[in-house]
């Protein structure tokens, strides 16, 4: 998995992920997490708009980013989650935690 964050003017990391995020690739997803709301960025999308696959890890170590920001007195919501994503979080009733938004102005608009 491919990943990549930009930070907005208003404050909100934007991550892109691509490829899958699995038990292989949810360290380096939880590290990034961590290093985000440690440097004091606290609101975070996770564009998912690329991620072809997520399983079980993948899902929990989005649950921790959200637990670890709300912690900071922030926020993570996910962005533009493609069909596979979206089923294993029905599955799970995630989809109700971790609403997806279509678009990262409508995640955390501006102003």
């Amino acid at each position: 998995m491919n990943q990549s964050t930009e930070l907005r003017p208003d404050g909100v990391a934007v991550m892109t992920l691509d490829g899958r995020l699995n038990m292989v690739t949810a360290a380096a997803f939880r590290e990034e997490v961590s290093a985000l709301v440690g440097d004091g960025h606290a609101r975070i999308a996770v564009d998912l708009a690329r991620v072809e696959f997520m399983d079980s890890s993948g899902l929990g170590a989005l649950v921790g980013g959200l637990k670890s920001t709300r912690q900071a007195g922030g926020d993570l919501r996910i962005v533009a989650p493609t069909e596979q994503v979206l089923m294993v979080m029905r599955l799970t009733n995630l989809e109700r935690v971790l609403a997806p938004a279509s678009s990262v102005d409508e995640a955390f608009p501006r102003g």
